[in-house]
């Protein structure tokens, strides 16, 4: 048997042989790092030791992120809503062991990059031991995990459909996915038939809530991508309309929570209109729910216990961030997050006063089921002066 020419970088076909392509770059770096530190001591701020410490820089400063986020943001949330029995036991553990690891990463390479910037200015000799030590120490046993369980786990449970979207994930991501068709060339062509389901009146639930609740659990059964994600509407004091994406917290028989910055665009919005709008899509079950009501601030104590569990890198980001307020450039916005990190240390973060929850309490709800020829149902409660629901149909 013959061996390769060349050892072939894996496609994003293969998500799974990507992840482990990347642990070997990271493997290559970290020797990379530790060969520095004798090198420093025997020859001192060489052009080879330049070379090494910017080769370093370029690949944690631009690359180790992505493939931190193809597991926050892709790899985890699909196993975790995919595995069941001792597989969504285990994930119970390991995922906010890996949480922990990144921001174990992330607090010891704030140690060593101004290090190796100086080094790669050529105005510095100084390499921490100790921080090299505990940086590839952390990411060894990291990647271990991974390999040892969470690679084999995906293997083991994604569908050929979850690995074509998990790999189109890490491209996107990586601003390399297939670029889309003129839109202006298929947009009058565009049409989809929705086929999967009907909503009668006897399907839904009298409580609006359970019904979401059951909606949003098949949805999360059904792989929707971000199934938490929604369209939050809000009015500006002139009358102009206003929409983004946000991410549902938690919702109950007391409304729908989402958390964010106070002092943006739709905090203030909010401030002067509280009546907002909320808008869910999911597009792979052909559904949509449209949610309106009144908006109000969470308690102090509910917005407290959220921020704290979120990772450290968001809750800097929340500190370091004036959301909706012009800056410069990225630049300056890195340096106040990196002024932030620096400031906090190894200490816990408090919430800021201009960061916390709201809850939008619900007036109105309508279950809208795609159907046949854009003949689609479309179930709407509307709550009583009493606090009651009441039940109707909507033509389409």
């Amino acid at each position: 048997m013959t061996s390769p020419l060349f050892d072939s970088v894996p496609g994003f076909d293969q998500p799974i042989a990507v992840l482990k392509h990347c642990h070997d770059k990271i493997r290559k770096q970290l020797t990379t790092l530790q060969n520095l530190l004798g090198h420093l001591a025997q020859h001192g701020n060489t052009a080879d030791a330049q070379q090494a410490a910017k080769a370093v820089l370029q690949y944690f400063n631009k690359a180790a992120h992505l493939h931190h986020d193809d597991e926050e943001q892709d790899l985890m949330p699909m196993l975790q809503a995919t595995a069941t029995g001792d597989d969504a036991a285990l994930l119970i553990t390991l995922v906010p062991e890996i949480l922990a690891d990144h921001q174990r990463m992330d607090q010891a390479w704030l140690t060593l990059r101004p290090e190796l910037d100086a080094i790669a200015a050529g105005t510095g000799t100084q390499l921490s031991v100790d921080g090299v030590r505990d940086y590839v120490a952390a990411y060894q046993a990291h990647m271990a995990k991974e390999e040892g369980q969470l690679a084999p786990m995906a293997k083991r449970l994604f569908s050929a459909q979850q690995m074509e979207q998990l790999g189109t994930a890490m491209q996107r991501r990586r601003g390399i996915a297939p670029a889309a068709p003129d839109a202006t060339a298929v947009l009058a062509a565009m049409r989809t038939d929705y086929v999967q389901s009907s909503l009668s009146e006897t399907d839904v639930l009298a409580d609006p809530i359970a019904q979401f609740q059951k909606w949003f659990a098949e949805a999360v059964h059904a792989q929707v991508m971000e199934p938490n994600a929604m369209d939050l509407s809000t009015v500006s004091p002139d009358g102009k309309p206003s929409s983004r994406i946000v991410l549902i917290k938690q919702f109950d028989e007391r409304g729908f929570t989402w958390y964010t910055n106070y002092n943006s665009d739709k905090g203030q919005q909010l401030e002067h209109n509280p009546h907002a709008a909320l808008l869910f899509f999911w597009r792979e079950l052909e559904r949509q729910v449209r949610i309106e009501g009144t908006v109000v601030k969470t308690t102090a104590a509910e917005s407290d216990e959220y921020f704290n569990v979120r990772p450290l890198q968001s809750r800097l980001s929340a500190i370091a961030s004036q959301q909706s307020t012009p800056i410069a450039s990225r630049a300056e916005l890195e340096s106040h997050y990196e002024a932030v990190a620096a400031a906090v240390g190894d200490a816990q973060p408090p919430r800021p006063a201009h960061w916390g929850g709201y809850r939008l309490q619900p007036e109105r709800i309508e279950f809208w089921q795609g159907r046949r020829s854009r003949f689609h149902d479309r179930i709407v409660f509307t709550r009583d002066a009493d606090g009651q629901w009441s039940m109707q149909r909507l033509q389409p």
